[in-house]
């Protein structure tokens, strides 16, 4: 997978993709927008505060949280893509 370590509090992202429905029914990708469910694959290990204070993280590799799917900067590393954003830009965690 991803052979990167992030820096600061910056947070790697796949989408998650919903290929069925509940009932069992095969969706098509009719609409051009990214979903908003993601799952974390890297995180950096925190960021400096306004006031030089140290703030770690609060989010692990694993987790599946919402965020904009207008905010992450797409990106391709070894054919793949994946989007990377702050860990502020991340609405919830699920």
């Amino acid at each position: 997978m991803l052979k990167i370590k992030p820096l600061n509090d910056f947070v790697f992202l796949v989408w998650e993709k919903k290929k069925k429905s509940k009932s069992g029914i095969v969706l098509s990708d009719v609409s051009k927008t990214r979903p908003s469910k993601a799952k974390i694959i890297a995180i950096g290990p925190g960021r400096l505060d306004r006031n030089g204070n140290y703030v770690k993280t609060k989010l692990n590799t694993g987790d599946t949280v919402l965020v904009d799917p207008f905010i992450p900067q797409s990106l391709k590393i070894d054919g793949e893509e994946f989007f990377v954003t702050r860990e502020s830009d991340i609405w919830a965690k699920i």
